[in-house]
C-alpha cells in the first residue's frame, strides 16, 4: 500500500472506502447481450427468457400439493412433462445463471447494498408496493403474451418476429405513458 503524505488524509469513513465503480458503457453492455445471445443460439439451440423458469418452477411446486390438480391443468402439464424434473429446464438454469452473474456483477462493482431506491417524495412500502404490483402485471401479460419481455424483445426481435417487434414497440409506449402518472414518484 502506498504510504500516505501530510497532504492526503486517510480515508475512514465507510461510505468513501466502498466506492462503487461506473455503470458499463450501454452500447458496449447491448454488445456483450448480443453476443450472449447468439452464443444461446448456436450452443443450445434457443435463444433467451426467463417465464418458462417460474412457470417451471410454479408446475413443479403445485405438484407437490396438488398432483392430480397439476397433472389435469394444461397449462402446467407441459412442464411437466418434460424428460427429467421440471426443474432442469435450460430456462431454470438460465434464470440461476442471470441472479448468480448479477450478484458476482454487483459485488465486483461495488453496488451490493441493502437499500431501497426510491425518489424523495416516495415511502419504501409504496416504492416496494409500486415493484410487486409491476412485476405481478408484467408477469400476467407474460402468461397472456406466451412469453416474458426478455423472451419477446430479444429472441423474438431476433428471429424478427413481428408480433415482439410489435410488443416491444406497445411496451415502450406504455412505459411512456404511464411515466407521468409516477413521475412524482421519483422527484
Amino acid at each position: 500500500m502506498a504510504s500516505l503524505t501530510p497532504t492526503e488524509p486517510a480515508v475512514t469513513t465507510e461510505e468513501h472506502a466502498f466506492e462503487p465503480r461506473p455503470y458499463a458503457n450501454p452500447y458496449l453492455a447491448g454488445i456483450g447481450l448480443g453476443l450472449v445471445l447468439l452464443s444461446a443460439f448456436v450452443f443450445m439451440g434457443r435463444g433467451l427468457g426467463a417465464s418458462g423458469a417460474f412457470n417451471s418452477t410454479i408446475a413443479w411446486l403445485l405438484s407437490l400439493v396438488a398432483p392430480g390438480y397439476a397433472a389435469s391443468n394444461e397449462f402446467l402439464a407441459r412442464y411437466l412433462d418434460v424428460p427429467g424434473h421440471p426443474l432442469k429446464a435450460w430456462l431454470v438454469f438460465e434464470v440461476l445463471g442471470v441472479f448468480a452473474g448479477a450478484v458476482l456483477s454487483g459485488v465486483l462493482a461495488k453496488r451490493m447494498s441493502r437499500t431501497v431506491e426510491k425518489g424523495p417524495r416516495a415511502s419504501v412500502t409504496l416504492r416496494l408496493g409500486f415493484a410487486f404490483l409491476g412485476g405481478f402485471l408484467m408477469a400476467f401479460g407474460a402468461a397472456l403474451g406466451r412469453g416474458c419481455t426478455s423472451g419477446q424483445a430479444l429472441t423474438g426481435g431476433a428471429i424478427l418476429n413481428a408480433g415482439s417487434w410489435i410488443f416491444m414497440m406497445c411496451f415502450f409506449g406504455g412505459a411512456y405513458g404511464a411515466a407521468w402518472f409516477v413521475r412524482r414518484q421519483w422527484r
